[in-house]
């Protein structure tokens, strides 16, 4: 009964229900702009809300941090700028959706599985908080980079046309990913004495304008084309497409907790590995993957909202953070006097089951606050294009400027967006490039801790891979998948009365 109470604390005090509803609101637009990060809205709320009360400082950060997740995907539908990392894939199909005149459609759409995938998340985080927890720290930095190494197979799915570009694209992304100083012994990497590059390149200055200029660059040339109109008449999709992308997203939000519940990891990553996924087990979309599969909008939004609950799972049983998000909150728990934890639940459950509450509520005004306004949303795209690209122009100097308040973040956001654009041009896809930055420092970070834990043995390394269960189920899938990419597989399956091939194996086959 104290649980129940905890649990609906927020529901029916006015004052933390409208920090609820003020953080969400927020959260969505700050997701929205690209450079303005959950993460900084968050640790700038820090400074505002130490002396007051724990609900309403958790109330106002648990809505900034769910909206937030969820607005990033406004402006990758709209503009393909995507707003956070967690919404790159998000801009694959969203806005080939919106450039024929569907943006509400798959605005609409996003939101409603977002708000599943977030639900989602949370009822693990309420019942199997425990048991998630055991198993997320099972992983040592052996399984964190074989993890990587099996996102770093989504670039089959991320190539469009053509394997080797997006082979190429992965590889330049993985090299920039290692420019800076060695985050183990301190070294200069690729920095040629630059002190501007010792701090690395910024993946999000680098997506920004990988996607949003050089798609501004890109149209150019077609300067005088018609603004494309967009349909707004039907935004909440029909109970038949909830049922029919519902087990989908069941799929993809557990991908999603599994791996917002992994420390380090987040939901750009759970975003891209449910992108992959969405393409593999769907035989027949209705419009192929990339050129607006709703199914390529339904994998990621589920899952970047749902690895929000799983983010809070180890950081509010073990102490340890998900994701920089959580990492701040247990911050601000602690300057309350909370100490996450083991024993967290044990001697503070009204925390506990209060944070449970509240990011439902922050859920449900994420649903409400993500269908209004979309009208108004979809009339950017319809704006005349000599109006349109200056702005995107202008929101991507000032998204990457606000990274570090640093005009070299600006510098490489236009000299990456001009090499984005002769990328295009020639028929090689950007995601590659954003998705080998993001994973390089995962599979670097663990593949030095790892052999260093087995005191630079290669031998030990390789017998700790197949004596562990985890890290040999991992392996497993990593030669799963490697071989559903051959061509002697699609011939096993074709002889085996099944000819549908797996989607990652026909982006890798049949289009090289």
């Amino acid at each position: 009964m104290d649980a129940l109470a905890y649990l609906f604390s927020s529901w029916l005090q006015p004052e933390l229900l409208a920090l609820t509803a003020l953080g969400t609101f927020a959260g969505i637009y700050i997701g929205a702009i690209p450079g303005l990060s959950v993460t900084m809205a968050v640790s700038i709320l820090i400074s505002f809300t130490f002396s007051w009360e724990v609900n309403p400082a958790l109330a106002l950060m648990n809505g900034i941090f769910m909206g937030g997740v969820y607005g990033g995907s406004r402006t990758a539908i709209l503009l393909n700028i995507p707003g956070a990392p967690a919404a790159i894939a998000t801009a694959l199909d969203g806005y080939p959706l919106a450039k024929k005149g569907e943006a509400g459609t798959a605005i609409g759409l996003s939101t409603v599985m977002s708000f599943f995938g977030g639900l989602l998340g949370i009822l693990v985080l309420a019942v199997a908080a425990p048991t998630v927890s055991e198993f997320a720290i099972l992983f040592q930095p052996r399984d964190y980079m074989l993890l990587a190494i099996m996102g770093i197979l989504l670039v089959g799915s991320l190539s469009g046309e053509s394997l080797a570009k997006g082979i190429f694209a992965g590889t330049l992304g993985m090299l920039l990913g290692t420019v800076g100083l060695d985050p183990m012994t301190a070294e200069q990497r690729f920095t040629f004495g630059s002190v501007q590059l010792m701090n690395g390149i910024s993946p999000v200055a680098l997506m920004i304008g990988l996607f949003g200029v050089s798609e501004a660059l890109l149209q150019l040339h077609n300067l005088h084309a018609p603004a494309i109109k967009q349909k707004v008449d039907k935004i909440v999709p029909s109970l038949a497409d909830v049922r029919k992308y519902l087990p989908l997203s069941l799929q993809t939000s557990a991908i999603g907790v599994i791996i917002g519940a992994l420390p380090g990891t987040g939901g750009d990553i759970a975003a891209l590995m449910a992108y992959d996924h969405a393409k593999r087990v769907t035989k027949d979309p209705e419009v192929p993957f990339g050129e607006g599969a709703k199914e390529g909008l339904v994998g990621p939004e589920t899952a970047n909202n749902a690895a929000v609950g799983g983010a809070y799972i180890p950081m509010l049983t073990l102490g340890i953070p998900g994701d920089a998000v959580t990492a701040i909150i247990i911050g601000a728990l602690f300057i309350h006097g909370l100490n996450p934890g083991p024993l967290l639940m044990i001697e503070k459950p009204d925390i506990f089951w209060f944070t449970v509450g509240n990011l439902v509520l922050a859920n449900i005004f994420m649903l409400v606050f993500g269908l209004t306004g979309i009208r108004i949303f979809t009339r950017i795209v319809e704006c005349p294009k000599s109006i349109l690209f200056p702005l995107i122009l202008l929101l991507s100097v000032v998204g990457a400027f606000s990274i570090n308040n640093s005009i070299a973040d600006v510098w490489w956001m236009l000299g990456f967006g001009v090499f984005g654009y002769l990328l295009k041009l020639y028929g090689y896809q950007v995601g590659p490039i954003v998705l080998g930055i993001i994973l390089s420092r995962l599979m670097d970070d663990n593949w030095r801790r790892a052999i260093i834990s087995e005191q630079d043995s290669v031998p030990a390394f390789l017998n700790g891979v197949v004596t562990s269960p985890l890290s040999l189920g991992l392996l497993l899938v990593i030669l799963f998948v490697l071989v559903g990419q051959t061509p002697l597989w699609k011939a096993f399956r074709s002889r085996h009365g099944d000819p549908a091939d797996t989607g990652l194996g026909t982006s890798l086959n049949g289009k090289e």
